[in-house]
């Protein structure tokens, strides 16, 4: 169970993180990234971060890029909230892979 502060964090780090993804896929025609959900640890020092991206075919790809980036991305996460958090939690992406699960059962309720 969350409490209300960790509930007012993670929606003040999906609002910036989206913001944050929103600027840097303009550079890759073909690509939507967008925050899902973001979970953080009752002590607030660690962000689990739920990445959909489309097309789904490149998540794997583009998530172990945004992984290899982590530093940069937490740097300008403080630069925006630093003023309300006194820390910057750690960041680890994961692929929300919801949708695909959703289309899947889908189509096997077609057959």
């Amino acid at each position: 169970m969350e409490t209300t502060r960790q509930n007012k964090i993670s929606r003040l780090i999906q609002k910036e993180m989206s913001l944050i993804f929103q600027s840097q896929t303009r550079q890759l025609p073909g690509v939507l990234v967008s925050v899902s959900a973001v979970r953080i640890s009752p002590d607030l020092s660690v962000a689990r971060i739920y990445l959909s991206i489309f097309p789904s075919e490149r998540s794997e790809e583009i998530c172990k890029n945004v992984n290899d980036n982590v530093k940069s991305i937490r740097y300008e996460l403080g630069t925006k909230v630093g003023k309300q958090l006194r820390i910057i939690p750690e960041l680890k992406f994961f692929v929300d892979d919801s949708l695909d699960y959703i289309e899947n059962i889908d189509r096997l309720l077609k057959k």
